[in-house]
C-alpha cells in the first residue's frame, strides 16, 4: 500500500512511520525537516503552517491513504493542526486521494466549535475518572483542543473517507498488541 504520513518525525509520527515501513507498505513521509529520517525514508519537505499547494497536491498523488499525526508541539503552534489539515484535504482532492487517518485525543468529542457549537458534555463510555482527567486538560490544554476540534470539523466536512482516531493515553513503550476501541465513544 501506498500511503503517505504526515508529521513523520514527531513523537506519535514516528511510531507510524515505523510500523509501515515493518509492515511493507511505500511511504512517502511529509516533514519540516526531511534530514530527521533514515536516508531510505522517501521525505517531501512542507511546513504545514505555510504549505506550497500544488507541491502538497504532488506529494500525495497516487497514494492510497494519508496517515496524519500533525499536531501542535507548542502554544505558539497552535492551529496548525486545523490549517495544515485544511491544506492537506485540499491537496487530497486535488491528487484525487480518497482515504485519511488522523489523529486526535480522547476529549475532543466534547470540544466544541464553530460549527458544532452543541457537542455532548460527555463522550459516551467516559467513567468517572476519564470525566475528571479530560476536565483538567481541557483547561490546560485548551488552545491545543480548540485547534485539534477544528481539524476534526474540517476532517467530517471534507466529503473524504477518513477515519479520526482519539487515543486517551500515548505512550513510547513497546506496542502491547491488545487494544480497546470503541466507535463514537471512548473504551471503557
Amino acid at each position: 500500500m501506498r500511503l503517505v504520513i504526515i508529521a513523520a518525525t514527531g513523537a506519535t509520527g514516528r511510531h507510524v512511520l515505523d510500523q509501515a515501513l515493518d509492515a511493507g507498505h511505500e511511504v512517502t513521509a511529509l516533514v519540516r525537516s526531511p534530514g530527521a529520517l533514515a536516508a531510505e525514508v522517501k521525505a517531501v519537505r512542507v511546513d504545514f503552517a505555510d504549505p506550497d499547494p500544488v507541491a502538497l497536491a504532488e506529494a500525495v498523488r497516487g497514494a492510497d491513504a494519508v496517515v496524519s499525526a500533525l499536531g501542535a508541539t507548542s502554544k505558539a503552534e497552535a492551529g496548525i493542526a486545523e490549517a495544515g489539515t485544511r491544506a492537506l484535504v485540499e491537496a487530497m482532492r486535488a491528487g484525487e486521494v480518497r482515504r485519511l487517518v488522523v489523529l486526535s485525543a480522547a476529549p475532543i468529542g466534547t470540544v466544541p466549535t464553530a460549527a458544532r457549537p452543541d457537542k455532548p458534555r460527555h463522550e459516551p463510555g467516559e467513567g468517572w475518572f476519564m470525566r475528571r482527567v479530560s476536565g483538567v486538560l481541557k483547561r490546560v490544554l485548551r488552545e491545543h483542543y480548540a485547534d485539534l476540534a477544528a481539524m476534526e470539523d474540517v476532517v467530517r466536512d471534507s466529503g473524504l473517507d477518513w477515519t479520526i482516531v482519539r487515543p486517551p493515553r500515548l505512550t513510547d513503550k513497546p506496542a502491547a498488541g491488545r487494544y480497546r476501541t470503541a466507535v463514537d465513544g471512548l473504551p471503557r
